[in-house]
């Protein structure tokens, strides 16, 4: 019988195949090769374009006071949130994309620096200027490329022990971290009852022993309002329909869903959990939200109102052999974690410089395995110290690598950059200035 089967598909399918394969081939073969030779072009188009453009940093060094709230810092976000790809000709075919930026926080043996990186240093005059609007006491220097800290140590593992981290959110996108408001810090009270998560950060940095560095940088770049999220249409199932198929096939020619309609999406689920449940349906029940509910919902409608920006954080512990202190490894991790609640958001590891567990309990038994993790690590720690170099993550050679980004507005972002007063603050280690220099009155006689 079987044999009856392998020579009835021999001589009958198998010619039909192959025939459909001669005609098909001719056609979709140039089709793909079309495909890929638009992704290899596009991708070169925007490495060139970002190539062109010339970078600038400028470091933030604090005043001996500051009585302002992090609600100064947010409107200095919303200005951020610049389009710049313009249309769409200028986007796929001079390879135009949207600028980011990276707010970077940072230890140096223990000397604690504020520094704002932008891909395109013609936003360096309204970077300036709103933030002197802002915090006219501050001082803001341009660092040159050769003075940038980064290049201030090379990849060198003989020499240096080095570790990173790429964080990610505990719960989805909506969902808010514990911002300065639930933090009360733009209440008008006295400096000395105020608590700032920022601060235990800042003293963990300033912490650090000569010949140590920890590296922060929260990447952001203005999130696409359109329908695009993570390099991936977010589409809306049809309620109608019902089975897994036709829900599927429906996601892919469906209705573009954007961000703020997922937290109304979340709000609706919090008041919904809030009805009491009762055998009776026909008795209209209104919804008895908790006080962990009520602050959820209203996290979530505050935040709905504020600019969104897409971001990813990355932190780096590099420190010469003699020096490292691995127990602040885990501190550089841990610092995050003051900005989570239960109720809301909150940071985690997405990514580390480490295998997993599991890969190191089989080396245990197979010799070839600890070889392998041994080139991973090593692999890992090269692609993450070039990556944070390189400011690199929403357009290549590190086009979001080993991590997608998350979306955070305005509010947040202020929570976790800003630049606290001496009072909330006592880091020593903090570089103040003594006071503002400015220029002489215009009116002055020459």
């Amino acid at each position: 019988m079987q044999n009856i089967f392998f020579h009835s598909v021999s001589t009958g399918l198998l010619p039909v195949v192959g025939r459909m394969l001669v005609v098909a081939l001719p056609i979709f073969i140039p089709v793909i090769l079309v495909i890929v030779w638009w992704i290899l072009r596009f991708r070169w188009l925007t490495l060139r374009f970002v190539s062109e453009q010339k970078p600038c940093l400028l470091e933030i060094k604090l005043p001996k006071e500051i009585v302002k709230s992090p609600a100064g810092m947010e409107i200095f976000f919303s200005y951020l949130a610049q389009s710049g790809a313009g249309n769409w000709g200028e986007a796929f075919i001079d390879g135009k994309t949207r600028p980011w930026f990276s707010c970077e926080l940072v230890s140096t043996g223990g000397t604690v620096h504020f520094y704002v990186w932008m891909s395109q240093a013609k936003f360096k005059t309204i970077i300036e200027a709103q933030l002197y609007a802002q915090y006219p006491s501050i001082e803001i220097h341009e660092v040159e490329p050769k003075d940038d800290y980064v290049n201030g140590i090379h990849f060198d593992m003989d020499k240096y022990a080095l570790s990173g981290v790429q964080y990610t959110f505990t719960k989805k996108d909506p969902y808010p971290i514990k911002s300065y408001i639930d933090y009360e810090l733009n209440e008008d009270s006295k400096e000395e009852y105020k608590i700032d998560p920022l601060s235990s950060v800042l003293e963990f940095l300033g912490s650090l022993k000569p010949g140590e560095n920890v590296w922060t940088q929260i990447m952001i770049r203005r999130h696409d309002s359109e329908s695009w999220k993570h390099g991936v249409i977010h589409l809306e199932a049809d309620e109608k329909k019902d089975g897994f198929v036709k829900k599927q096939w429906h996601n892919l020619f469906g209705k573009a869903r954007k961000y703020k309609d997922e937290i109304k999406e979340e709000i609706e689920k919090v008041r919904q959990e809030a009805i009491p449940k009762s055998d009776d349906k026909e008795t209209f029940k209104f919804p008895n939200p908790t006080k962990g509910q009520n602050e959820i919902i209203a996290a979530l409608e505050r935040h709905a109102a504020k600019t969104a920006f897409d971001c990813m954080i990355r932190s780096v512990y590099v420190a010469e052999k003699a020096a490292s202190v691995p127990v602040n490894i885990g501190g550089m991790i841990g610092s995050m974690r003051q900005y989570g609640s239960n109720y809301l958001n909150g940071f985690k590891p997405g990514f580390t410089t480490d295998v997993s567990d599991t890969r190191k309990d089989m080396a245990r038994i197979f010799p070839f395995v600890k070889k392998e993790n041994e080139k991973r690590i090593f692999n890992f720690k090269k692609n993450i110290f070039h990556a944070y170099k390189l400011r690199s993550f929403f357009e290549w050679p590190y086009k979001y690598w080993k991590s997608k980004p998350f979306i955070m507005t305005t509010e947040e972002l202020a929570t976790i950059f800003h630049f606290p007063s001496n009072v909330v603050s006592q880091t020593p280690t903090l570089k103040r200035v003594g006071s503002k220099k400015s220029e002489a009155p215009a009116n002055l006689p020459v």
